[in-house]
């Protein structure tokens, strides 16, 4: 059989997961601190039947050699980590980091992850929360009391009492990761760590290299609709092409059998 069938499948097979990523990023086009991803490609084995540079005769050595490709596969989905656009809302309790970073989040269980979603809600003991209920770390408790909230670029979060009285209540601390990508997504807009993230290193926003947090801001996806429109044409083209592959290779073999006959 013709190797071409197998070839242009991996490619097939490689376009379908493409599309997939592009669906995925284009569903959550309005995600808050969502990072798209994308698909890098590497060629499979080579069947090589003339070495480059192999002596043919004595003292003559073929400048180039001959070997065909076995496809491709998808090796890695990239999460691209630039910056989306920040929205203001408004809502004292929703900040954006301006920059590098996560926030923390503790899970039941002790785990740690991390997230750029920023829009924080108080649950029934006044602490801290994400939409889903999960604490964000360090724990911050805005007491019954307070009348208002400012949150600095630092991160204190700062309460103002019926009284007037202002006094800061605690300091959202951030993480970077030396390898952002190696973070693996775990839903509800969190990441985890991996070994191929390093070991988080925490510290006060604005500082170390971490970002700044703005208040009253979210930060939207960084899905580009229009980049990802024509990605997922270019995916639908080249299956296209593939299976045009496979049907000129049924095409060569229809010719063979009909000679015999």
């Amino acid at each position: 059989m013709l190797r071409a069938f197998s070839t242009a499948a991996t490619g097939m097979t490689g376009q379908q997961m493409m599309v997939d990523v592009v669906a995925n990023n284009l569903a959550n086009i309005n995600t808050t601190g969502f990072k798209h991803s994308q698909v890098a490609f590497q060629d499979l084995l080579y069947v090589k039947t003339q070495q480059a540079g192999a002596e043919i005769s004595s003292g003559v050595n073929l400048p180039v050699g001959i070997e065909v490709g076995s496809g491709v596969r998808p090796g890695a989905t990239v999460k691209v980590f630039t910056m989306g656009e920040l929205q203001n809302t408004g809502r004292s309790l929703d900040v954006a980091i301006a920059g590098d970073g996560f926030l923390q989040v503790a899970m039941p269980n002790g785990d740690m992850r991390y997230t750029r979603d920023g829009a924080m809600q108080i649950n029934s003991q006044g602490t801290l929360v994400t939409a889903t209920g999960y604490t964000y770390e360090p724990a911050i408790t805005i007491p019954i009391d307070a009348v208002r909230v400012d949150i600095g670029k630092d991160g204190s979060v700062n309460i103002t009492d019926a009284t007037g009285t202002s006094s800061v209540v605690g300091t959202i601390q951030l993480a970077k990761f030396a390898n952002p990508s190696g973070l693996t997504s775990e839903g509800d807009n969190l990441l985890s760590e991996t070994q191929a993230s390093g070991s988080p290193q925490t510290g006060t926003a604005g500082s170390n290299g971490l970002g700044s947090i703005q208040s009253n801001f979210l930060e939207k996806s960084n899905v580009q609709m229009v980049s990802e429109l024509v990605n997922l044409i270019t995916a639908q083209r080249a299956y296209e092409i593939n299976s045009r592959a496979i049907k000129a290779g049924d095409d060569m073999l229809r010719t063979a059998n009909d000679i015999v006959r």
